[in-house]
């Protein structure tokens, strides 16, 4: 039980922004994507993390996992559109509901702030992200729709 409630995901703020930094970094190590380096993260993310558009969600004591989310308005929703940007466990804790934990205080959040929708990106060759989300009712069609949503973009520079 106390190593249960040690793994509780929480909502943090500002002051835990190189905890969530470090976690990032970790996550794009881990994964071969670039990390600007967690002094930059950190840096960034005491800044998003002081206002309210952006949040995040750190389970462990130390942190083992973490969430980040950002909110935003859209015309076809009356609630805030949240986007879940990253989530990550760390490997050796993977598969002890810990992102189930973090997924369910993020609705839970979601719900109490008035956020109508969650949008999450999932790479096409990550299958098993794409079986956890769905475990967690998230879907890649639209309503009344079969047909599968794809993320695009184009970075500014």
């Amino acid at each position: 039980m106390v190593e249960e409630r040690r793994l509780m995901p929480r909502l943090v703020g500002a002051d835990e922004a190189g905890e969530v930094a470090r976690l990032l970094h970790d996550f794009n190590v881990e994964f071969d994507t670039p990390s600007p380096g967690v002094e930059f993260l950190t840096g960034r993310l005491r800044e998003l993390l002081a206002g309210e558009l952006t949040i995040a969600i750190l389970a462990g004591l130390p942190a083992k996992a973490v969430a980040l989310v950002t909110l935003r308005p859209n015309v076809w929703y009356p609630g805030p559109v949240a986007l879940l940007d990253e989530l990550y466990v760390a490997p050796e804790l993977r598969g002890q509901g810990i992102g189930s934990a973090i997924i369910n205080l993020l609705l839970r959040f979601a719900a109490e702030q008035g956020v109508s929708l969650i949008e999450i990106n999932v790479d096409d060759g990550d299958v098993d992200a794409q079986r956890f989300y769905e475990r967690h009712g998230f879907s890649d069609t639209g309503p009344g729709s079969d047909e599968g949503a794809s993320y695009w973009f184009r970075e500014l520079r």
